[in-house]
């Protein structure tokens, strides 16, 4: 089975789909590696490394996916490029595919059996898979990092011969992935953390990383059975804007992780808030690149309100490149091998298999989900 991996044509996208240590696995189970020249460049990685490691690597982009029985990439594929994958081909990357229906209705038209990494179920056996969360993680870290680099004061408190600095404040929205991370990020830089999430099971977690749990009574609201928030009402959104106000009035740095799988996300941070909030202050909403969770927050921009900045950088985690691409390459190896048959040297594609029924969204010409 030909395995092929092109370079991201997305500007922005510093990450790769695999690594040479990625290959060597899939190498070792029996797969043939293309890549295309530069596949590594974000990372700081040699097409040579790529080819030591039992790659070929090709300048054909256009042969390449022709001939490919799978391509793995991070970013869904441009529109143009679905008409050249062969029928039959499997597709393995980001899909968003309920906010994608041209290009799923493309895919399932070229024949192309799609999988969504972003539909891989949190389940146990599919820990080791679920490439959503491994980049939200590095998401959280990144967040934290960018905010102590922007604010105009130190997080920890620092005890000096001209008195004591106390320590900053920060109010985490969202306690999923990628808010967990923030918050144990922002405690080890020695930051006083506040957090709040739509879930009160996601209590004992918040508090287990030392953040203080901030209650608010919204009623009915629940998860979906994935383990993400459900979309609250307005009178819901009412109750939760007035808690962040409180909190966020007092914070140094709040991050907003809110979102809602396959839907615009939240506007929890309104321009009301950020008139309360203190001069000097800032916003990093992770939530961007999908809507965002602070009002007049744009992507790839740093907005100032009323002496509070808004950073709406997009694609937190391809600003460290080299471990959001290890990450995400292990994720893929860990896919293709569990469902690798080693007889046939090829991977078994069974639309009615665990796992792959949740994440398999075009097969034989069908659109399967969306």
């Amino acid at each position: 089975m030909r395995l092929f991996i092109p370079t991201e044509t997305e500007s922005r996208e510093t990450r790769s789909a695999m690594t040479p240590a990625a290959v060597a696995k899939l190498v070792k189970l029996g797969a043939e590696i293309e890549i295309e020249a530069g596949l590594g460049r974000g990372m700081r990685v040699a097409d040579g490394d790529y080819a030591a490691a039992g790659a070929r690597v090709c300048d054909r982009r256009s042969d390449a996916l022709a001939e490919a029985d799978a391509v793995l990439r991070v970013r869904k594929p441009p529109m143009e490029e679905v008409a050249r994958m062969k029928r039959g081909c499997l597709h393995l990357s980001f899909l968003d595919p309920f906010r994608e229906p041209d290009l799923v209705q493309a895919l399932a038209a070229a024949g192309v059996s799609a999988i969504s990494m972003d539909l891989i179920p949190r389940s146990t056996v599919a820990q080791k898979m679920d490439a959503l969360s491994s980049q939200a993680n590095l998401a959280g870290y990144v967040a934290v990092m960018l905010a102590a680099n922007r604010l105009d004061r130190i997080l920890p408190m620092m005890t000096t011969p001209s008195g004591t600095i106390p320590p900053a404040k920060v109010f985490v929205i969202g306690a999923g992935v990628a808010g967990l991370q923030a918050i144990a990020t922002a405690r080890r830089l020695g930051a006083v953390v506040e957090a709040f999430d739509t879930r009160p099971a996601v209590e004992e977690q918040v508090k287990s990383l030392g953040a203080r749990f901030v209650k608010v009574d919204l009623g009915e609201i629940g998860q979906t059975a994935q383990g993400y928030a459900r979309e609250l009402t307005p009178e819901q959104l009412a109750l939760q804007r007035e808690a962040m106000a409180r909190s966020c009035a007092q914070a140094d740095v709040v991050i907003t992780t809110a979102q809602v799988f396959g839907k615009k996300a939240p506007v929890i941070v309104t321009h009301a808030i950020l008139e309360r909030m203190k001069p000097g202050s800032l916003i990093v909403d992770l939530a961007v690149e999908s809507g965002g969770n602070v009002e007049g927050s744009r992507i790839d921009e740093e907005v100032e309100v009323n002496g509070v900045r808004v950073l709406g950088h997009a694609n937190l985690p391809g600003r460290v490149p080299r471990a959001a691409s290890e990450m995400y390459a292990n994720n893929l190896v860990n896919f293709v091998a569990h469902f690798w048959d080693a007889e046939q040297r090829s991977f078994r594609l069974d639309p009615e298999a665990a796992i792959l029924k949740d994440c398999l969204v075009t097969h034989g010409g069908t659109v399967l989900r969306q």
